[in-house]
């Protein structure tokens, strides 16, 4: 059986990463979220928040036995060992459930959100990068209105993710996140029909190579 073509689609924060993908989930792709899973490797009684609470203090944890991820979010951006020391904890959990999703969701091609995809080993992991793209000026105002975030903050916050132009430079294709909504859903029909073309060129590859 041939794999399905992996899409690694990324982005800044706050680029509109989870409104391309809820896009490809409308046209039928599986969408594997790996910010998702990241929230389900820490639950309560699994090993890798055992090890975060090792790592960080029993103070990470809120009241009601569950990661306090403000807290943390906190401390990490304040400290690049720290949050270095977070990344090595999550991120082989993570890529380890997301190839087990992977391996079982089936679909011509597949999505798999990664927002730290370029910084990490997930690239190695997918066919194609995606990159949802657009000013950062854009990025600083939807951060500060979604999570309410001053303008400091947030300049703060985008700048412990590489920077705009090596994101792009990492892009085999690109969205521009920065107009009308249809105009966004335009660029991902597009994509998703040379997606499906370039599953297909992959399937007649493998049945050449089975004969």
């Amino acid at each position: 059986m041939t794999p399905a073509l992996r899409i690694g689609l990324t982005g800044g924060i706050a680029s509109g990463k989870s409104t391309v993908a809820d896009q490809f989930a409308g046209l039928g792709i599986p969408v594997i979220d790996t910010d998702r899973i990241a929230r389900e490797v820490v639950e309560p009684g699994t090993a890798a928040l055992g090890q975060i609470v090792d790592s960080f203090g029993p103070d990470i944890i809120g009241v009601d036995g569950a990661l306090d991820r403000s807290r943390l979010r906190r401390l990490i951006f304040r400290d690049t060992a720290l949050r270095q020391k977070l990344e090595a904890i999550l991120h082989p959990r993570i890529q380890e459930k997301t190839l087990q999703i992977a391996a079982s969701a089936g679909g011509t091609y597949q999505i798999l959100v990664v927002p730290l995809l370029i910084e990490t080993g997930f690239r190695e992991l997918v066919d194609r990068v995606l990159v949802v793209d657009c000013p950062e000026s854009a990025q600083r105002e939807r951060l500060m209105l979604r999570d309410g975030e001053s303008q400091n903050q947030a300049t703060r916050i985008m700048a412990t993710q590489i920077d705009r132009k090596t994101r792009l430079a990492a892009a085999d294709d690109v969205i521009r996140n920065d107009g009308e909504p249809d105009a966004t859903l335009a660029q991902v029909l597009a994509l998703h029909n040379r997606y499906l073309a370039l599953a297909g060129h992959r399937s007649a590859e493998y049945a050449e190579d089975d004969n």
